[in-house]
């Protein structure tokens, strides 16, 4: 945070109407065609200090007062309403499932205020449950929780808490909010003005949740101790002990670009849980990878949540267990590939040096950028057209590049890339960014993965280090073709911290060499 260069806060604000229209579209479109269907009941729950949460219940045909039916709750996502989840409820029901669906609080009819999967969130979830087991014919002890992204943060914020939860599918969500939308310490500018913009249209936000996006967009410096107790306080990786201690098996989904929870801190997260766990990785930006499913499309990602819980849940063998518990499908490529854990993705490493010194002007955006929130991933995800920039083009005062030889095979990238450069800089503040890209014979480079890196309170012309990871990912960079590691300072997806006129100097040390270290799959 500290003395920033002006955010431009009016380009995410800009997509968020966009983004927010039609993600309440698709949450509203299933909606209408399981609304009629027979076994749906709404009703009122008295969560947490007794707020109503608005709520839905199926329950499987021909049910009777007998409890032997397994348990799923499904909180809602950010900003839609509490027939987000009809049609996956009806087929979950259909397959022998009790499922309660609600409106968390502060959003739609819902009462309370928006608590950003606070405390009050996660109280709700155990009431819903009581509620549940005490006007359903629930098992007690067969209780599972799951969620596309604001969902899937309280379910597993849930099962930290409440030892009757069983099993979790967190679909897109987080396990660090502050390693998802300041990771870097830098502001992930389009991510909190959607999530600010669709709470607002859609909810009441509390005045703690105003106030945090107020200091938030203000770069205030003096606030930042303040904003990473809040987000630890809502994140599932402050908890993983209590987690692993009541035991929940745990199903982590997200897509490789996703914009608002990058898959970095998923994986952290997963590599701590020691009971039952799996982890899949797709194409895609925030909950794109699931959204078919609201319409009752076939669905890999819910196919394999019906899996999880029919397994942990209802005993059945379907060998979900024994698969490899690490799922990956790259962005390049059809196939899902499995590993026995994370470590396994990136095989081997290959490093790129940067060699010699360079120097960058700030306040400039060279353009090289990370592309517009949403957009960018799905044009990813539905035809492979990441964001792209014409490297031998890029100009060399407001960023530094750096490329490899042509390869003579193809390299398959998996995993987090990791950058380990010296910077100095002119100011006591700024924010750089790297991007991977992958270089084709005329030159046009796609972006493979980036990040951010904001530093404060650095002494001016004095060199320090930097050790970047960027964004996890699955990429196939083919033969004939190079990476391109470039830096600049702008990005439309980040609040930048540049002083006007700062310069940025990256240099090779001879006893510390600056290099971007690439993972590969194993040939």
């Amino acid at each position: 945070m500290g003395h920033p260069h002006k955010a431009l806060r009016t380009t995410a604000v800009g997509v968020v109407s966009a983004t927010l229209i039609a993600g309440t579209t698709l949450g509203l479109a299933p909606a209408a065609q399981a609304s009629t269907t027979a076994g749906v009941r709404f009703v009122d729950i008295a969560g947490d200090g007794g707020t109503i949460l608005k709520a839905n219940v199926i329950t499987p045909a021909g049910a009777t007062g007998t409890r032997g039916f397994p348990l799923i709750v499904l909180p809602t996502s950010w900003g839609l309403p509490q027939v987000e989840y009809l049609t996956q409820a009806q087929k979950l029901a259909n397959s022998g499932y009790v499922v309660v669906s609600y409106n968390v609080r502060g959003f739609w009819q819902s009462g309370g205020e928006i608590e950003v999967a606070g405390p009050p969130d996660v109280a709700d979830a155990s009431k819903v449950i009581d509620w549940a087991l005490a006007n359903t014919p629930a098992d007690a002890q067969k209780v599972g929780m799951a969620g596309m992204s604001y969902g899937a943060g309280i379910s597993l914020l849930a099962a930290a808490h409440d030892k009757r939860i069983k099993a979790v599918a967190a679909l897109s969500g987080w396990a660090d909010l502050i390693d998802s939308i300041y990771s870097g310490r830098t502001q992930h500018a389009q991510a909190a003005a959607l999530l600010d913009g669709a709470g607002t249209l859609t909810g009441r936000p509390s005045a703690e949740l105003q106030q945090v996006f107020k200091d938030f967009f203000s770069s205030n410096l003096s606030k930042e101790p303040d904003l990473i107790a809040w987000g630890k306080k809502r994140s599932p990786q402050t908890y993983v002990d209590q987690i692993n201690a009541n035991g929940a098996a745990i199903m982590l989904a997200n897509g490789w670009g996703d914009t608002i929870f990058p898959p970095n801190q998923y994986v952290k997260f997963y590599e701590e849980l020691t009971g039952p766990k799996r982890l899949e990785y797709r194409p895609g930006d925030h909950a794109t990878a699931e959204v078919t499913g609201l319409f009752g499309l076939p669905n890999d990602v819910w196919t394999d949540t019906g899996r999880w819980f029919d397994h942990y849940l209802r005993g059945e063998d379907n060998g979900i267990d024994r698969e490899q518990p690490v799922q990956l499908k790259s962005r390049s490529t059809g196939g899902y590939e499995g590993y026995p854990d994370w470590k396994s993705v990136g095989a081997t490493r290959k490093k790129i040096a940067l060699a010699g010194s360079t120097t960058i002007r700030a306040n400039v955006d060279s353009g090289a950028n990370g592309g517009v929130i949403f957009l960018s991933s799905i044009l990813d995800q539905i035809a492979q057209l990441p964001p792209m920039a014409s490297i031998p083009l890029l100009p060399r005062r407001w960023a530094a590049v750096w490329q490899s030889e042509k390869y003579a095979s193809a390299q398959q990238v998996r995993g987090t890339a990791k950058l380990h450069t010296t910077v100095t800089a002119t100011k006591e503040s700024g924010t750089l960014v790297a991007y991977l890209y992958d270089v084709g014979p005329l030159g046009l480079g796609k972006l493979v993965s980036n990040a951010p890196y904001t530093f404060h309170g650095q002494t001016p012309d004095k060199p320090f280090g930097v050790d970047l990871e960027l964004f996890s990912t699955a990429y196939d960079v083919p033969a004939g073709h190079r990476l391109a590691l470039v830096v600049d300072t702008v990005d439309p997806l980040y609040i930048e911290h540049n002083p006007s006129g700062a310069q940025l100097t990256f240099s090779s040390p001879e006893h510390d060499p600056s290099y971007v270290s690439v993972p590969l799959r194993k040939q």
